[in-house]
């Protein structure tokens, strides 16, 4: 909630908390149609032809039904072309689709922040893509492993993308397939055989196998060109996404055009590669040499742009060369006056999936009740549950500290059938004074005792690395 006396109004948290019309049969239909491809598409048994009817069933209505019938026959026949598998992926993404856009109205209801106009397509007409043998490459091995299935797959059809990975990579246009399908593979590869899997991730496979096989469509990624825009940014907080191999930061932050439009949310991002041994505090030692809004988010600094490319989904395609610290700016200032009335982005039609929902809020005037299973807020007697396991451990934010505040910015997104809080920053009172905590404090650099320890031992670790891939270079 926003107190209208602090420039907002109020959250609707009420909405987050009521039933979707629909949404439950929309993800019956994905998750019926997951299992079936789990088990294999070459041979479907009864129980898969009939998962089959249902995805199909449920896009009638729609420009896909005709499609998806015909594939959905032709797959419980065990005769399913790539054209085929084409079009149910389509279907399946279609469907997650429309629960995004179903969960991201309500959100939108409940901020009462207004949404830009979707971006309109082109007609279709394009010249064809130098790469396209590469792409029906890629798709035919999405189609073995359609056919064999989760439960089916082992070593021999997983290794099957390493000749088409080896002629992706090179390309810079097809780089997002590449990798997609590199981080796909390796991971199948972990887990094969399926057959000796005790438990299948059926959603996120087929969300990965879905996403890849729609990829390998000509243009099936393209968007409208990015364009320059000039303004004031004015940070509110960062998403941090650590694996053991890479490490993405995320600022979410309110721009406002220097041509007096209204203001808007934009993203910016910074992804770079990691070796293992580089965990917490450590993470901004890698991350900070590429984006200077890294330290201006440390600083509590807004961030002067000019002529700073932005994507019609409201990414801006960072480039220091473009940009200049500009006056302090608290993010929890930006939260109270400016996030109420900034215009949010539409998203890609490839993007459109409930995992995708990320929508920034600020919250006060909450109780929060820390339980067994974590924290819960109470906004005027509605239960808004916080995911505590995505607070960064590279950071001073806790969830200690998310207990006990009473403010806070963060992400509301979608998990496990219920709206959730990602909290980016908090406010609390100690011994009288207001202390903010943030995610990003220590972006760009910090004193914090733990901070400081935290980076000590990421030079030192780097430090090692260094020296020893020296040594195997002079060798």
């Amino acid at each position: 909630m926003v107190p209208a006396d602090k420039g907002g109004g109020l959250m609707r948290t009420d909405l987050l908390t009521e039933p979707i019309d629909g949404l439950d049969e929309a993800l019956a239909a994905v998750d019926a149609f997951d299992s079936a491809l789990a088990a294999g598409l070459l041979r479907p048994q009864p129980a898969g032809a009939a998962s089959l009817s249902e995805l199909a069933d449920a896009v009638a209505g729609t420009p896909l039904g005709a499609k998806t019938a015909e594939a959905a026959d032709k797959a419980a026949a065990g005769a399913a072309s790539e054209d085929h598998l084409v079009a149910l992926a389509a279907a399946r993404t279609a469907l997650l689709g429309s629960v995004h856009d179903a969960l991201h109205a309500r959100a939108d209801e409940a901020t009462g922040r207004p949404r830009a106009e979707q971006s309109p397509q082109d007609d279709g007409t394009r010249p064809a893509a130098p790469q396209a043998n590469v792409l029906l490459a890629a798709r035919s091995w999405l189609a073995d492993l359609a056919r064999c299935g989760w439960q089916g797959m082992d070593h021999d059809v997983v290794a099957g993308a390493a000749p088409v990975l080896t002629a992706l990579l090179p390309e810079p246009g097809l780089r997002r397939l590449a990798v997609l399908l590199d981080g796909f593979a390796a991971e199948l590869a972990a887990s094969c055989p399926g057959a000796s899997l005790q438990r299948i991730p059926e959603r996120r496979w087929a969300d990965l196998w879905a996403r890849a096989l729609l990829l390998t469509v000509p243009g099936a990624a393209d968007a409208p060109e990015a364009r320059p825009v000039s303004g004031r940014l004015l940070p509110l907080g960062a998403d941090v996404q650590e694996h053991p191999t890479a490490v993405q930061a995320q600022i979410h932050a309110v721009l406002e055009p220097e041509d007096g439009s209204g203001a808007r949310l934009v993203r910016a991002s910074v992804s770079v590669p990691k070796p293992d041994t580089v965990v917490g505090a450590g993470l901004w030692q890698l991350l900070r040499p590429h984006m200077s809004l890294l330290a201006a988010l440390g600083e509590g600094r807004s961030m002067d742009l000019t002529d700073m490319p932005v994507t019609a989904d409201g990414d801006l395609l960072w480039d220091d060369a473009q940009a200049r610290p500009g006056e302090p700016a608290d993010p929890f200032a930006t939260a109270r006056v400016a996030l109420p009335t900034a215009t949010d982005a539409p998203t890609a039609p490839l993007d459109r999936h409930p995992a995708r929902l990320a929508v920034p809020v600020f919250l006060e005037g909450y109780a929060a009740r820390p339980d067994d299973d974590g924290t819960t807020f109470d906004l005027a007697g509605q239960p808004l549950y916080v995911d505590g396991d995505r607070i960064p451990t590279a950071s001073p934010l806790t969830p200690e500290a998310v207990a006990k505040s009473g403010a806070c910015i963060g992400l509301l997104r979608w998990n496990a059938g219920r709206f959730e809080l990602q909290p980016l920053a908090v406010e609390s009172t100690v011994r009288k004074k207001t202390v903010a905590l943030h995610a990003g404090a220590w972006a760009g650099g910090t004193t914090d005792k733990t901070g400081a320890k935290g980076e000590k031992a990421a030079t030192d670790a780097v430090k090692v690395l260094r020296e020893r891939a020296g040594r195997l270079l002079r060798k």
